[in-house]
């Protein structure tokens, strides 16, 4: 259904607006500035405008069934078996519709990961209904591979109908490899593996995927939304192509594939990603002269996301992600615990990532509506920007001769770097925002409780004979909780934090503003701030710095104060023994008299915070 302002009854009394009335709007805002400057980009360079017109006569993306809701899965990854099986029992009793099974080994296990063998898989779904309508997942790897075949077993043991279970089995060798960075065999020597276990597993009656194609492997890389996409799509055509090779028609062949796609916090980048997958995925099958049915996409809340530090950021960050898969289409979800990045969650993080979606379905309704993003000209934009980049990229790719070529060649390693570099340059110099990471820190925040588990140790696998550049995750607050370590190394050993005295000068109208910015700037380092009422005697200021016991000062005021008591302030703080002096703020003219007077560096936005801090506890010796 569409309407315009004219056909709305409450808009009747008011001129229509048009474009060119918004536009005169913002240009007065923006008093001469360029409109190009509410114009950003994407790390793929796609442009994002800041208003869009409606995409009239759009057709819905299909996807999930109407009205259906997306399967609620839950992680199991504890290393004991028996308290794997008891939390699964506990989340399936409390509101998950499925588990996913993550293995020791898998792309996804981030640590921790599943016993894979017989024995303890047995434990870990004892009292596990699989006909129940319960939704399972594996995540493994190289050396977890034969969980697939331990499960399926299971099932038989249990006189149950494959057919009745719906299990995802995941096979995923080129993602494992990807990771890796090698490989044992040759592609050719993998193909036999993977439509063995196809054709065993098909023939033992189970009609869900079998196949992954998991784009959290360059996700989770640092790579863009285009990389994703392209990897994901190779991945798929490899496994379609191999199946059919093993003699299954390619229509039987199209259903034992899946997409495992990444969900992160940027709302309308996710909700096009994944709008975008299916629209590629169908173009895949029309050009295989398939009639193209919906792709079963699983979403995985994104790993890179995740803070140690200020942990219940991620819950907000977690329901970002869970909301823009869900209105993406997403057949399935799991949501990462806010606590991961810590340690292996316990039963109130497991409760919290379990609740994100219960109550974005069953109070949000967020499934209630096919597609909602159909029509909106800004979604429809970028999902049509990225099908069309991920298409040449995916090309590129096949004309390598394939994703374990293009793997072979770098091809894809080398963008994907290109663009992690980037996105790292953004997070030191805090463009990219990480609350509370490198922004807003807390330095006096609570930990948060994790359980005490030991990883399972899996035994080598193979010779890597082929190999080629890794694409290992990352997480991207990571800098940033390095140097908040360091912090409390200190503080364990001395009793006190590395310290930087704000000396603010003037009134509290002329420093508030960069003495918030500054001691949020050295707070993400760990290096604590010690604030004050302001001076306006340098004399003052410098006994209030040796009280402080600091050896760092940052000069915060405005521009006007810094004219006429900045170059007081910096001598007398040498004077009275600062190692280090920073002023918060751009120089500007004034720089050279600054310099000369004792200031050593300047701290302003978008500049290398990464570096500044680094520095500092260099000049502590603290490195």
């Amino acid at each position: 259904m569409t309407s315009s302002t004219e056909d709305l009854r409450l808009a009747a009394d008011f001129p229509p607006a048009t474009r060119d009335d918004w536009r005169k709007l913002v240009d007065g805002v923006l008093k001469g500035a360029p409109f190009e400057k509410l114009v950003s980009k994407t790390y793929d360079g796609i442009k994002i405008d800041p208003i869009y017109s409606r995409a009239r006569g759009a057709a819905l993306v299909a996807g999930r069934s109407a009205a259906a809701p997306w399967q609620i899965m839950q992680r199991a990854d504890h290393p004991d078996p028996v308290q794997a099986n008891a939390q699964a029992l506990l989340d399936l009793e409390n509101g998950a519709t499925g588990l996913t099974l993550v293995f020791a080994g898998a792309n996804g296990a981030y640590g921790f990961g599943l016993d894979p063998s017989p024995e303890a898989i047995a434990k870990i779904l004892d009292g596990v209904f699989f006909d129940a309508g319960i939704a399972i997942e594996l995540q493994i790897g190289p050396q977890s591979r034969m969980a697939a075949i331990h499960v399926a077993e299971l099932v038989k043991q249990k006189g149950l109908s494959p057919a009745d279970c719906n299990i995802r089995f995941g096979l995923d060798p080129l993602g494992a490899g990807a990771v890796w960075g090698s490989s044992p065999y040759a592609w050719a020597e993998i193909v036999p593996a993977v439509t063995g276990a196809v054709q065993g597993l098909a023939g033992m009656g189970f009609k869900s995927p079998i196949a992954a194609a998991d784009g959290r492997v360059v996700h989770d890389a640092g790579g863009s939304e285009v990389q994703e996409l392209a990897f994901t799509l190779a991945a798929g055509l490899a496994y379609l192509r191999a199946i059919e090779q093993s003699g299954i028609a390619l229509d039987a062949a199209q259903g034992m594939i899946y997409a495992r796609l990444a969900a992160d916090a940027d709302q309308f980048l996710t909700l096009a990603k994944f709008r975008a997958m299916r629209l590629l995925w169908a173009r895949v099958e029309q050009a295989c002269g398939l009639t193209p049915k919906p792709l079963f996409i699983a979403a995985d809340t994104s790993w890179r996301m995740l803070t140690q530090r200020d942990a219940f950021v991620n819950m907000l960050r977690a329901t970002m992600a869970t909301f823009s898969a869900g209105l993406g289409g997403a057949n399935a979800i799991t949501v990462l615990p806010h606590t991961l990045a810590r340690g292996l969650p316990d039963a109130f993080a497991r409760r919290v990532a379990r609740n994100t979606q219960l109550v974005l379905l069953e109070e949000s309704n967020l499934a209630k509506v096919s597609d909602p993003a159909a029509g909106s000209g800004g979604i429809e934009t970028l999902t049509r920007e990225l099908c069309e980049a991920a298409w040449a990229l995916f090309q590129e790719t096949e004309k390598a001769g394939g994703l374990f070529a293009a793997l072979e060649q770098n091809i894809i390693q080398r963008k994907v770097a290109a663009t992690r570099a980037a996105r790292e340059a953004n997070i030191a110099k805090r463009r990219d925002v990480l609350t509370g990471a490198s922004e807003f820190p807390n330095l006096h925040e609570s930990d948060v409780a994790v359980l005490d588990a030991k990883p399972i140790v899996l035994p080598s696998y193979g010779e890597a004979k082929y190999k080629f550049d890794p694409l290992p995750p990352m997480r991207l607050a990571a800098p940033f909780e390095a140097l908040r370590d360091k912090s409390d190394a200190v503080l364990k050993k001395t009793g006190k934090r590395p310290k930087v005295f704000l000396a603010n000068l003037g009134t509290a109208a002329d420093f508030t503003a960069r003495a918030t910015f500054a001691k949020s700037f050295f707070e993400a380092g760990g290096i604590e701030a010690v604030d004050n009422e302001g001076f306006a005697d340098a004399g003052a200021l410098a006994a209030a710095f040796k009280a402080s016991g600091a050896t760092l000062a940052c000069l915060c005021s405005s521009d006007k104060t810094y004219a006429s008591h900045a170059v007081a302030a910096a001598q007398a703080l040498q004077a009275a023994g600062a190692e280090h002096i920073y002023l918060a703020g751009r120089p500007g003219e004034q720089e050279a008299a600054y310099r000369t007077a004792g200031v050593g560096d300047f701290v302003f936005a978008g500049g290398d915070a990464l570096a500044t801090l680094r520095e500092a506890y260099k000049r502590m010796e603290l490195i």
